[in-house]
C-alpha cells in the first residue's frame, strides 16, 4: 500500500472450520458458530442470538467462502484483512488453513496482513470457570524466531501483502509478553532486509504503557488498546476521567476495572454503545498512534453472564463512530494513515461487520458511506 489516503484495515477470525484440537477440547465439529447458536437473552430487551445473513453459517474450508468475503469487504471499502495467526512455538499452529487457503488462491484479491496472537490459551476465555491451559504460548529464541519467519516469508513474498515502504505489516497482539523482544525484532528486520524488504513494520495491539513501544525504535506504530483490553488495564489508561458511567470516583472506577476480570464477575457488564465509544474519541498522544475503532460487542454468546456488552449498538451509531476516527486521523496526518476496525467477523463476541440477520449490509454499508466523503 502507498499514498496518503486513509486505509480501513480489520481484524479476521479463522476460526471457523473443525480442527483436532477444537473437537478435544469443546466436542466434536467445534467453530466459533457453536457458541453464536447457543446463546440467549440475559436481560429484558437483551438481543441474542446474533445471527449471520447472507454468507450464512459458512465453513473456512469452502473457497468461495473467502472470495465471497474478500469481494464484499472490497466492495464497501474495507481496504485489507488482518488475519489473526496463533504460531505457539514448537512448530506448533492452529487455524492456519484458512490464510494458507487464501494464499493459494488467486480469486481473492483482498490485501491482507497478520496479527501474531501470541497468547496462551485457556479454557475461562470461553465461559468455563477454571482457568485450565488449554496450550501454552512459547518463545524459543533465535531458532524458533527464525522458523516462525520462515513460514511468514510466502506470504510477506505475495503482492497483496500489506506493506509500508516495503516493509511487511506485522501486528503483535501482547508484544511485552515476548521475553526476549529485542532479539525478536532485530532478527525479524534483518531476515526481511536480507530478502530485499526495507524491514518489517511493526504494529503493538496491546501495551500497558506507549513507553514500551516509543522507547523501541525497531516499532513504528501503536495501535490504540481495544476496547476490552483498555478496561482491564489501566496503570496509564487512555479512558477520559468520566469514564463511561459519568462522574465517577476511583472507587468505583477501581471497582469496576475489578469486576470485568474473567471469573470474578457474575453479571455482564452493561454500557450503551453511543456513551461508550465517545471515551475513545482521544487527541492522538504520539506521532505513532494507530486508532481502533469497533462497530459493536457483545460477547455473551462466549462468556455467558461473564460478558461485556454495548447495547443499542446500530449501523448509524458504528458510522459516527468511524467518522470520529477519520476527522482526527484527517486532523493528525503525520500519523500512520490507517484506521484499524475490530472485527470483520468475531460473532461470538458480537463483534463485526459482515451482513447479519437484523440490518443486512448496514454495517458494511456505514463504513462506505465514510469511504466515499474521502474520495
Amino acid at each position: 500500500m502507498s499514498g496518503n489516503k486513509i486505509k480501513f484495515l480489520t481484524y479476521y477470525l479463522p476460526q471457523y472450520h473443525p480442527i483436532p484440537e477444537n473437537d478435544l477440547w469443546w466436542g466434536k465439529g467445534f467453530t466459533e458458530w457453536t457458541n453464536v447458536t447457543k446463546a440467549k437473552p440475559l436481560f429484558k430487551g437483551h438481543y441474542q442470538p446474533i445471527l449471520p445473513g447472507e454468507l450464512g453459517f459458512y465453513d473456512l474450508r469452502v473457497p468461495d467462502t473467502q472470495e465471497k468475503q474478500a469481494q464484499l469487504a472490497a466492495q464497501f471499502g474495507v481496504d485489507g484483512f488482518v488475519y489473526y495467526q496463533y504460531w505457539f512455538g514448537d512448530g506448533k499452529m492452529l487455524l492456519e488453513k484458512p490464510a494458507e487457503a487464501m494464499l493459494s488462491n488467486e480469486n481473492i484479491k483482498l490485501p491482507f496482513c497478520f496479527c501474531w496472537a501470541n497468547e496462551t490459551w485457556k479454557g475461562i476465555w470461553h465461559g468455563l470457570d477454571n482457568p485450565d491451559v488449554l496450550i501454552e504460548q512459547l518463545y524459543e529464541g533465535e531458532k524458533g524466531y527464525r522458523a516462525y519467519f520462515d513460514y511468514l516469508l510466502p506470504f510477506f513474498k505475495d503482492e497483496r501483502y500489506i506493506k509500508v515502504a516495503n516493509k511487511p505489516m506485522f501486528h503483535i497482539y501482547r508484544i511485552e509478553d515476548i521475553p526476549d523482544l529485542d532479539l525478536f525484532l532485530k532478527l525479524f528486520n534483518t531476515l526481511a532486509i536480507n530478502e530485499g524488504f526495507g524491514g518489517v513494520y511493526f504494529i503493538s495491539t496491546v501495551v500497558s504503557s506507549v513507553d514500551v513501544v516509543l522507547n523501541n525504535t525497531s516499532i513504528y506504530g501503536q495501535i490504540g488498546m481495544d476496547v476490552f483490553r483498555k478496561m482491564r488495564y489501566e496503570k496509564k489508561s487512555l479512558f477520559k476521567p468520566r469514564s463511561f458511567l459519568g462522574k465517577v470516583g476511583n472507587k468505583l472506577k477501581q471497582k469496576l476495572t475489578a469486576s470485568y476480570k474473567i471469573g470474578v464477575r457474575k453479571k455482564p457488564l452493561i454500557f450503551d454503545y453511543k456513551k461508550g465509544v465517545s471515551n475513545f474519541n482521544i487527541n492522538f498522544p504520539n506521532t505513532k498512534y494507530i486508532s481502533c475503532v469497533f462497530p459493536n460487542w457483545d460477547n455473551s454468546a462466549r462468556s455467558g453472564k461473564k460478558s461485556l456488552i454495548f447495547k443499542n449498538a446500530n449501523p448509524t451509531t458504528w458510522q459516527e463512530h468511524l467518522q470520529v476516527a477519520v476527522n482526527q486521523l484527517i486532523k493528525n496526518n503525520n500519523n500512520p494513515q490507517f484506521i484499524m476496525i475490530k472485527s470483520w467477523n468475531e460473532w461470538a463476541e458480537g463483534n463485526y461487520l459482515e451482513p447479519d440477520v437484523k440490518y443486512g449490509l448496514e454495517w458494511l454499508e456505514a463504513v462506505k458511506k465514510v469511504k466515499e466523503k474521502l474520495n
